[in-house]
């Protein structure tokens, strides 16, 4: 797995349910019980700016909200440079070390899955691409813990087993495949 190309894969997902996300109104709810969709494209800008902290030792800083797609954009593309500037070694997230592929990887399932949440909240069908979604499918098994679950995740959904990687995962993260609206 090249913790890189997942994350510019799920960045590139994740861009695609953010344009015109703003104009469906930011007090939408969303998948995510606790956040409207202006709450939840925050978490994103700050997820973004988590990774490239971790990435760089500084921040991006704070970008006007009064286009929130451009600021996205503009984050991905600190986050893809700071990547391809030497993303290696260990970062410190709290007080533990952690390996800087394994940051890339979580910060993949975190941005394509919020992204995912992103569409539900605009009414838009935009399945998580499988073969991403595959790929993701591991990570996420790796680093949710049962304590992770109705602090960070509802607690999964049953699927098929022959359900597609999509539907798993996001079943694992606690989503159904349509969000009721």
């Amino acid at each position: 797995m090249n913790a890189g190309e997942l994350l510019e894969r799920s960045l590139a997902y994740a861009l695609g349910s953010v344009a015109g996300a703003e104009s469906m109104g930011l007090g939408r709810g969303t998948p995510c019980a606790e956040w409207d969709l202006g709450e939840l494209l925050g978490h994103l800008d700050d997820s973004l700016d988590a990774l490239y902290e971790g990435l760089t030792g500084g921040r991006i800083g704070l970008l006007p909200h009064a286009d929130r797609e451009c600021g996205f954009r503009t984050r991905a593309c600190a986050v893809l440079g700071a990547w391809a500037a030497g993303a290696e070694g260990e970062v410190l997230v709290g007080e533990r070390p952690l390996d800087v592929r394994v940051m890339g990887a979580v910060g993949a399932v975190e941005i394509a899955v919020h992204g995912w949440d992103v569409a539900q909240a605009c009414g838009r069908a935009r399945p998580l691409p499988v073969a991403l979604a595959a790929e993701l499918l591991p990570v996420a098994r790796c680093v949710v813990a049962a304590e992770d679950r109705g602090v960070r995740f509802g607690e999964p959904v049953t699927v098929a087993a022959s359900a597609p990687p999509d539907v798993r995962l996001l079943a694992f993260l606690g989503r159904r495949d349509s969000f009721p609206r």
